[in-house]
């Protein structure tokens, strides 16, 4: 999964980029309005927007404003003081999925963007299927028949990204932008190492990573 967090308390925003980051999640972070407003503009792979509303330069009701007159449905979880309430309706208003008030629990906003993540994918599960292959978002595990893989940070989110899209073709360049932040340099032959490494791990069974050369990677099923 891919998020933009809007903050501009640094300390807060090195607490939420360690959490996250540690939950498997490719993280970006910007620390004003204007910056998280021309972020969105440039990159659509977002999954999810964690925003503060008193960002400097731009007000982040203003930044969700402009986001929903974009018609983007990108799940917005806002944070803010506990005393703005006025703000919070008016953000829920403005197109918000969520509001967190400062101070909160660093797990139960994990536990919220999972959440928000999920539904905007249009699912209230927690796990993918294909086949005999489940890939459980909240707990990071994928099976198949039942038996645990062994994968990397790196190729989970690869298998992820995959399973989100099954069936369908996902490119080189979508993979960089769904796989990794900003200044993180992924050339096409690591992308190509990378599934490498996961074909051999779920290829076991009737579950294959088709190659269309040129173009990109599509998890499948074989028929049998």
């Amino acid at each position: 999964m891919r998020i933009l967090i809007a903050e501009d308390d640094q300390v807060l925003a090195d607490g939420l980029l360690r959490t996250l980051r540690a939950s498997g999640a490719a993280v970006d972070h910007v620390a004003s309005g204007t910056e998280a407003d021309a972020a969105l503009l440039t990159n659509t792979e977002f999954d999810l927007l964690i925003l503060d509303l008193g960002l400097p330069r731009m007000h982040g009701l203003e930044v969700l404003k402009r986001l929903r007159a974009r018609g983007s449905a990108l799940p917005v979880l806002i944070l803010t003081a506990a005393d703005s309430v006025e703000e919070r309706v008016k953000g829920l208003d403005y197109g918000a999925d969520d509001y967190m008030a400062k101070p909160f629990s660093l797990q139960e906003l994990e536990a919220r963007v999972r959440a928000l993540i999920r539904r905007g994918m249009g699912g209230a599960s927690s796990t993918i299927k294909h086949g005999p292959l489940v890939y459980d978002q909240a707990g990071r595990v994928a099976t198949i028949d039942g038996q645990m893989l062994e994968l990397s940070a790196r190729e989970l989110g690869l298998l992820e990204v995959l399973l989100q899209r099954a069936g369908r073709l996902v490119s080189k360049d979508q993979l960089v932008e769904r796989l990794c932040e900003w200044g993180e340099e992924v050339s096409n032959n690591a992308i190509e190492v990378y599934i490498h490494r996961l074909r051999k791990k779920i290829e076991k069974g009737p579950i294959r990573i088709a190659t269309v050369r040129g173009l990109g990677y599509c998890l499948e099923k074989i028929p049998g």
